[in-house]
Parts: structure tokens; sequence; C-alpha cells
């Protein structure tokens, strides 16, 4: 059995395949150009011929980017991709989010992996990429919801789209020491995106704490967070395929749709 997980972000796409219950090597790429070709040779890959497998997704990327993953199944020989969508219950886990579909379907999968991780902890997941999100799920699988904020790559955008004097200061120069007191405007807009983020995580750890009445077993993922997990006080654990665990639990929880399955599966459920 195969199944290709992948997680399509805003500017990255992540994946990785399993095969017989063992995930493989995790891939990561730009992918902010790439056509249905690009997904067929780089992301689905050959050697699917009769074998039975799936395709399972998150994607917050959008219907073009969706349709080309499909089309480079599909010219691959592949399996239809399934794409997950948030809903109230799955795989263990329950939102509270007041309409479910509102919630991003990459935080909704994280949970559902950082709970089955987590054995039943509370976990705090830390997603860090074009924006960040913090989302607090207790030991009993209950998404208690989360917070969004700007990453740190789009927060010194921000600032040097929006403010010329800033901009120009920050072009050139040398480059300071590391902290929060900088002392040239480009060091000063980066280490303070920084730190506004792990000040962020590191308040919403505390309001968990208050909230649940333990501290929750923080897991951070993303592209940014490797530059936030130093300057963060709490520990905290990095698991870059988070969302990609989430996925293979979800798939473990959710059935094959029936239009998917071999024929003589189909024709033995209908006997069934």
């Amino acid at each position: 059995m195969i199944l290709l997980l992948v997680d399509i972000g805003n500017s990255r796409v992540k994946w990785a395949r399993m095969v017989d219950g063992r995930m493989g090597k995790l891939y990561a790429a730009a992918n902010g150009d790439w056509d249905s070709q690009h997904y067929a040779r780089r992301v689905i890959g050959r050697g699917w011929g009769s074998a039975e497998g799936r395709i399972v997704v998150s994607s917050v990327a959008g219907d073009t980017v969706n349709h080309r993953l499909s089309a480079g199944a599909r010219s691959s020989g592949a399996p239809e991709p399934e794409f997950v969508a948030s809903q109230r219950t799955a795989a263990g886990v329950t939102t509270d989010y007041i309409d479910p579909w509102r919630l991003g379907v990459d935080r909704f999968v994280a949970a559902i992996g950082a709970h089955h991780l987590a054995s039943g902890q509370p976990v705090c997941v830390v997603n860090a990429g074009t924006a960040m999100t913090l989302d607090l799920v207790d030991g009993a699988g209950r998404h208690r919801g989360g917070v969004i904020v700007p990453g740190p790559a789009l927060m010194v955008h921000s600032l040097l789209e929006r403010t010329n004097g800033i901009r120009r200061r920050a072009a050139g120069g040398p480059r300071g020491a590391p902290g929060i007191f900088a002392r040239t405007t480009r060091d000063a807009i980066g280490q303070g995106a920084l730190y506004t983020a792990a000040a962020v995580i590191d308040r919403a750890i505390e309001e968990a704490r208050a909230l649940l009445g333990s501290r929750p077993l923080v897991l951070l993922t993303g592209g940014g967070s490797d530059a936030i997990k130093p300057l963060i006080r709490n520990t905290c654990v990095s698991l870059p395929e988070l969302v990609l665990h989430g996925l293979a639990v979800w798939a473990k929880y959710t059935p094959r749709p029936a239009s998917q399955l071999p024929q003589t599966s189909r024709k033995r459920r209908r006997v069934d």
C-alpha cells in the first residue's frame, strides 16, 4: 500500500511517501511557478502501476494549484488526490470553531497529528510560515481555537513595503550582533519580527496553562520555525513533518472513497 502525503502551503509544498505504514524521506520545494508536469515529476512520481495506493492532500493554495496537482496525478497513472477539508470532528479531534469550514485545513490536519503524537497531553501547535498560526488541543482532542499572526518574513516585508523611511535605511549596510536591541535598521526589522513571533508563542503557552491547568506540549513546524525556536522561553519540539503525520492519521481513520477502490474491492464491498 502506497500512501503519498502532500502539504501545499502558500509558497511551498512538502511531501513524503508512506509504504506499509513507514514514512519515507521528507521533501520540500518552492512551487510558485509549477505546472501539472512539475507536480507529476517532483511530487507524484512513478511506480504506481497496479499498486494499491492513495494520495492525501492538505492544501491552502486554492483551486488552480489543486487542479494542477490532480492533472499531474492523472498523467502519472496515479490515484485521484483526496483533498482533506476541515470539519467538526475527524480522526479523534473535534474543533470548537464556530464555523469549522473556516478553520484552515493545514491547522486542522496539524491538530490531528499533534493530538495523536501527544498521547493524551494537551498540545499547542505552532506553524510558522507566511502566516504563523497557533492552535491549542486539549488532552481529549478538543481543538480550543487558535491565533493567526503574520510570520516573521511577512512582518519584514510589510515594513519594507509600507514605510519609505525604514526601507531606505534598511537597504545595505553592515550586519550587527544578534539580540533584540539591534544597531542597524536591517537587524532591527529582522530581529524585531523574530522576537515578536517568539513573544506571541510564549504568551499563548501561558494562556493555555491558565485555561487547561497544565502547560501544553509545544510542537513547532513550518519553514520559519528554526529561526524562532532559540528565542522561545518555553520548551518546544520541532517536527517539520507534522502536517504530513496528521494526513497519515486522517487517512487511517477515513476510508478511501468507493469510487477510487479497485473494481474487485468495490464488488466485494457490495456483496458483503
